[in-house]
């Protein structure tokens, strides 16, 4: 019965959590430096992997949330932490989000783990690695876990486990949940890039008849899938879209050690983003719920020096559960 109670307790102001999901991307000053290698897909497209190397044989791939890169501050310091620790890592960028536009027409979206398996065999083929953990942040850790889940009979030995935070893994009640006025202004802030990706796509790809009068006018997730996501990858309606690529129904089938961390005040998740019935019933997939720590926050306080309680977290989870030796 993997549902583990969480000591994450933070001071006052970052118990709320609209505070400690901004606090991170606003105030961290976290950097890592990176070696990108280019990969040719099997599409004729790119995808760039940042590398932070110190000479490990397991190997931790990030996937970073909508909109986000290898430079999101909770990749940077997930990076850099577990560097210290002894670790490898790969920031997996998902299609256009590392700073120069992909060359087909279809970026990525909350299902895409051909991309996933893509780049797993990608690093199982071209490096020496005896191990690897995937470790996604919000649309990343949907990502990890219905790769990990849908794999489990296919899976490769090497792939020890996977840590997922902050993931909506019900789509359908997370959009409703995104819907709500609480969330208007990360609406806002995710379409300010989102808006201008689809417009870029449309001009590139005059095929591609874009209504950019309804795109102007879209205030919600759902437009924008009707709009981009599911004609460009061939969805018959958003609903569809939303039963294939959330990963809840893939719990189930997850045969390697393998965390989900969402905060109780997270205002993107709805309460079927709580999966305590798949923990309870599973040997492998855990699940935590702390009181607090937002969306991808998990920020405890002031002091730099005192934040990484997600950090600790991960590696915890790693030493412990997936039993792979740390410095």
């Amino acid at each position: 019965m993997p549902v583990f109670t969480s000591d994450f307790s933070p001071t006052l102001p970052f118990k709320n959590g609209h505070f400690n999901t901004m606090y991170r991307p606003i105030f961290s000053k976290v950097i890592c430096s990176y070696l990108r290698k280019r990969v040719t897909t099997w599409d004729d497209d790119f995808i760039d992997l940042d590398f932070s190397i110190v000479g490990s044989k397991t190997l931790a791939i990030l996937i970073h949330g909508l909109e986000g890169s290898s430079e999101s501050k909770y990749m940077a310091s997930t990076s850099k932490h577990l560097n210290k620790k002894g670790l490898d890592t790969v920031c997996f960028n998902l299609r256009g989000c590392s700073g120069e536009d992909n060359l087909l027409l279809g970026t990525y979206h909350n299902g895409k783990t051909e991309d996933v398996d893509f780049v797993v065999k990608h690093l199982l083929q071209n490096y020496e690695y005896d191990n690897l953990i995937i470790i996604g942040f919000s649309l990343g850790g949907n990502l990890t876990l219905k790769y990990i889940g849908e794999q489990s009979e296919n899976i490769s030995p090497k792939i020890k486990g996977g840590i997922a935070v902050s993931a909506p893994i019900d789509m359908a009640s997370a959009e409703m949940e995104m819907d709500k006025l609480k969330n208007k202004l990360y609406i806002e802030l995710f379409f300010k890039t989102m808006k201008n990706k689809v417009l870029e796509k449309a001009h590139k790809f005059p095929e591609y008849n874009l209504d950019k009068d309804l795109l102007f006018k879209a205030t919600k997730f759902k437009h924008l899938e009707h709009l981009y996501t599911v004609p460009v990858f061939g969805f018959e309606s958003p609903e569809d879209y939303w039963e294939k690529a959330s990963s809840k129904p893939f719990l189930s089938k997850i045969c390697k050690p393998t965390l989900l961390i969402n905060a109780k005040d997270d205002t993107f998740l709805s309460k079927e983003c709580y999966p305590y019935e798949e923990a309870y019933s599973s040997d492998y997939f855990f699940f935590e719920a702390p009181n607090y720590g937002g969306h991808v926050g998990f920020m405890t306080s002031f002091k730099p020096e005192e934040n990484k309680w997600l950090e600790h977290r991960i590696e915890r989870f790693i030493r412990e559960n997936i039993q792979i030796n740390l410095a």
